[in-house]
């Protein structure tokens, strides 16, 4: 009896190391700043779940970093001017671009439907380039699914940084602990399943 929980410590020691180690890496993925901030790219994709990425999102389409914005995962009932009716516009977003150039996607529940939405609307209007704007935590998945979704494509990073997120010393805030744990699972299980689609060849 003593052999078996010796050996079965011993697995579960070697496995939360190996979870440990894998956990450590992930947060090396995240983002601690905009790496390239003047790259111009053919689309912005905007994954909602913050308002500081459609500010920001707009805010690169009214600078001229590209000349469509996809604001994809957008709740079914939101329009255009509900989005913009919080403030968000900024002063250089042109009447013309609100109608020519922002594209609402409301089919996106989920990060792989956020990337598979992303790739259909690039293909149907000849997109070859990306600047992807989401949180800095949800970064490293979202690069992910994108490259999966579209490889060959560009996919330009561009994180902001939620204020309640505590991205330096997360492991002191248990909120953010729980977040980036969260997200890190979730990698997993997105790396996982893009090992498979490859072997499986789709």
């Amino acid at each position: 009896m003593r052999r078996r929980l010796a050996r079965l410590f011993g697995a579960f020691l070697l496995l939360f190391s190996i979870w440990l180690a894998g956990l450590i890496y992930f947060t090396t993925l995240i983002p601690d700043s905009v790496a390239d901030s003047t790259t111009a790219t053919d689309g912005i994709v905007v994954l909602t779940g913050g308002s500081d990425r459609l500010r920001e999102g707009l805010q690169l389409l009214a600078d001229g970093k590209a000349k469509r914005l996809l604001i994809s995962g957008v709740y079914r009932d939101a329009s255009l001017a509900d989005l913009l009716q919080t403030g968000e516009a900024p002063a250089g977003l042109s009447q013309q671009m609100k109608d020519c150039c922002i594209t609402i996607g409301y089919r996106a529940g989920n990060t792989l439907g956020n990337a598979t939405e992303a790739a259909e609307w690039a293909a149907a209007n000849g997109l070859h380039s990306l600047r992807l704007v989401t949180a800095d935590y949800h970064m490293p998945r979202s690069l992910l699914e994108f490259s999966h979704a579209l490889p060959g494509a560009l996919i330009v990073p561009h994180p902001v940084f939620p204020e309640e997120v505590k991205s330096k010393e997360w492991w002191l805030w248990p909120g953010t602990a729980g977040l980036v744990v969260t997200e890190y699972h979730k990698y997993l299980a997105a790396l996982a399943r893009s090992w498979i689609d490859r072997l499986a060849g789709r």
